[in-house]
């Protein structure tokens, strides 16, 4: 069974490893609501307890699939939900952290989840039209009212971390942090760690580079998030592939898969880390979660360290649009 990790210092517990479902209904090729059912149910039986969704992933569908397979159950999963965007017809079309729409937002994802509270909110997506401070205080206001328990943020920068922590402590950031993406280790976890708030990294392996089935950006479907990404668009996905080597490399030496090499080496760098690798596949599931036994030596996580800087990786991680979205 997985053992438990604290995220933040306001009491928040979880799953050293959590279950990413956004891709049971969006971004990543056409959904299979009975094997993303199954998945969830699986996750609990290995002794996952952390799951992650968000209103934007459909939007607003994967809310109610989570519903769908805890209930019953609630009281085995901690939930993670987001909110910040802006949709009209049921598209994308900016962000809106306004107080009064953190309240409306909230009470819509308690009904898709089927709960009557949520126990890790975060604000999705900075508005840079509202003060940080105006939105923590309307999420403060959950917590009182005990409909939210513990506050987070995803993709700020280090002005907005400290200035909604003085606010109302926050317990935990979700960002994308990786082997491959390790934009955070400079400023943003040093911060983290003085303000003792936790990291939820999504994308833990690459978007796939990690675990060697990144394809092509053209061999993915249309409508598929990978299509648009520049990491795999021509000579940045020849490099980047050469990149990941190393990862294989040591998972045929030691017997793992690269995917829990990955998954390994986050687990290694801090216990106030949790990944949350998605799949809505049981195969895939299992396989993460075995990335909890696997152990890692100094000498190998020097060397997954020395090979995968920065420089090694080709291409920004988000396309323009995305990119504007992102805090610093």
């Amino acid at each position: 069974m997985l053992k438990t990790r604290k995220l933040g210092r306001q009491g928040l517990e979880v799953s050293e490893l959590g279950l990413g479902c956004m891709g049971m209904s969006w971004a990543y090729g056409a959904p299979d609501e009975a094997e993303s059912l199954a998945t969830i149910e699986r996750a609990l039986e290995l002794g996952v307890t952390f799951f992650d969704t968000a209103e934007a992933y459909g939007p607003f569908t994967n809310e109610e699939l989570l519903g769908r397979a805890l209930k019953g159950r609630r009281d085995r999963a901690i939930i993670a939900t987001k909110f910040g965007f802006r949709f009209e017809a049921g598209k994308l079309v900016g962000t809106d952290s306004r107080p009064e729409h953190v309240k409306q937002v909230a009470e819509a994802s308690l009904r898709r989840l089927g709960t009557d509270h949520i126990d890790l909110c975060y604000q999705h997506r900075l508005d840079r039209t509202v003060p940080i401070e105006d939105t923590v205080g309307a999420m403060a206001e959950l917590v009182r009212q005990g409909k939210v328990r513990y506050l987070g943020l995803s993709e700020v920068g280090e002005d907005t971390i400290r200035r909604a922590h003085r606010a109302h402590p926050i317990s935990a950031l979700q960002s994308e942090y990786s082997l491959w993406e390790r934009n955070l280790e400079p400023r943003i976890l040093p911060l983290l760690r003085e303000l003792g708030i936790g990291l939820v990294p999504f994308s833990p392996l690459g978007r796939g580079f990690l675990t060697g089935t990144a394809k092509r950006a053209d061999e993915y479907a249309e409508g598929d998030y990978r299509r648009g990404d520049p990491r795999f668009q021509e000579e940045n996905f020849d490099r980047n592939l050469r990149a990941a080597e190393t990862v294989r490399e040591m998972a045929a030496r030691t017997g793992a898969t690269p995917g829990q090499i990955a998954l390994a080496w986050l687990l290694h760098k801090g216990d106030d880390i949790v990944p949350i690798p998605g799949t809505k596949r049981r195969q895939y599931l299992e396989e993460n979660v075995g990335a909890a036994n696997v152990q890692l030596s100094a000498a190998e996580m020097q060397q997954l360290d020395a090979t995968l800087r920065p420089e090694a990786v080709a291409g920004p991680r988000y396309n323009e649009h995305y990119q504007a979205f992102i805090d610093r």
